[in-house]
């Protein structure tokens, strides 16, 4: 509608190539977004410390700080959410700066809608609230147990430390016992992208599969189906 504007979202940029920190900050600017730069973790961890934003782009090939060190330093401050972008496309880079912290991973060159849109979705999950645990139903899964409402997963009757991603991937495989999800319908079911990088739906089922498989390398409850996706069973 006319008049109307959507609310202003702050976003801390930390890329040391000048040239693109820029097209990051502009293009962001353009999309409604207050937009701050840092050339270097330091100084992008001095700014999120004395002015907190809603979310945080970091490249990985920082000088000085690199960008793994950054995200966890960042993660310490706080729960802000965070989104890799880098030109590192290997899956060990992926694997080593979600376990830093990071909430998505990006590889460049990127267009800036889809990385307006990864943001946005970010901002939603985290907003996301979780009802009271009152008289929940426990989805059981052989000595998996799930409480969706709870937001608690155990094993063998022990806690199980999940990040709030990988509660929702478990959540959206748990509520469709022993069906096949691809990556792609997992991809708009708990990240909400309609386009995005398969590899992180994989990336985070084998998070999960060691957290949650008393032998991850021959799971029981999180199963692979070549070619199609992945399924939990009981």
């Amino acid at each position: 509608m006319a008049g109307m504007m959507r609310p202003v979202t702050a976003v801390l940029v930390i890329e040391d190539d000048n040239r693109i920190r820029l097209s990051l900050m502009l293009a962001l600017e353009d999309e409604g977004y207050t937009v701050y730069g840092a050339a270097t973790a330091e100084e992008g961890l001095l700014l999120h410390r004395r002015s907190p934003v809603d979310a945080v782009v970091v490249d990985l090939m920082l000088p000085g700080i690199d960008g793994f060190e950054c995200i966890a330093q960042l993660r310490v401050q706080d729960d802000v959410p965070i989104v890799v972008v880098s030109a590192r496309d290997d899956k060990r880079d992926i694997v080593a700066a979600l376990e830093a912290g990071a909430d998505d991973y990006v590889v460049k060159p990127v267009a800036i809608e889809e990385l307006a849109a990864r943001l946005r979705a970010l901002r939603r999950r985290l907003r996301a609230v979780v009802p009271r645990a009152d008289d929940v139903p426990t989805l059981v899964f052989g000595d998996l147990e799930i409480r969706p409402e709870a937001g608690e997963v155990r094993l063998c009757g022990e806690p199980v430390a999940v990040t709030r991603t990988e509660f929702r991937l478990l959540c959206e495989l748990a509520e469709h016992p022993g069906r096949v999800l691809s990556r792609q319908q997992l991809l708009q079911r708990v990240w909400e992208y309609s386009i995005g990088d398969e590899r992180l739906v994989d990336v985070h089922v084998g998070r999960l599969r060691q957290k949650i498989e008393q032998d991850s390398g021959t799971p029981r409850h999180l199963v692979t189906v070549r070619g199609l996706g992945y399924k939990l069973q009981r």
